[in-house]
């Protein structure tokens, strides 16, 4: 979303965030200078609805005027981005699964150690 308060107040012909105060005290909103620069200065993570009505009365303005909706970009994974399996070498693909050793021929098996 894009945040378009600047854009908003400035058809008002308010240009600080001190006059912007003074706005929303006009229709009984009472946020602190901090909050108001917060929201002049960068996009909020969020916005109470309560507060959202506020800002548009003191505007006089919509919703719509305060935010964008931007397109966000989706990457889809290609083949070569997808896992592999183990031992899978290529396209093709390989052996899956390991080969089991041949049984020696006397089928006799070794000591363990000691």
């Amino acid at each position: 979303m894009k945040w378009n308060l600047r854009w908003a107040a400035a058809k008002r012909d308010i240009w600080r965030p001190t006059d912007l105060l003074a706005a929303f005290k006009e229709v009984g909103f009472n946020p602190s200078l901090s909050k108001v620069s917060a929201m002049w200065g960068s996009t909020p993570i969020s916005v109470r609805l309560d507060d959202l009505d506020m800002i548009c009365q003191a505007l006089n303005c919509t919703v719509v005027d305060l935010l964008e909706a931007e397109p966000v970009e989706v990457r889809r994974p290609s083949d070569q981005d997808l896992p592999k399996a183990v031992g899978e070498s290529g396209p093709g693909g390989g052996a899956a699964r390991p080969t089991p050793r041949q049984p020696r021929g006397d089928g006799l098996r070794s000591l363990p150690p000691n």
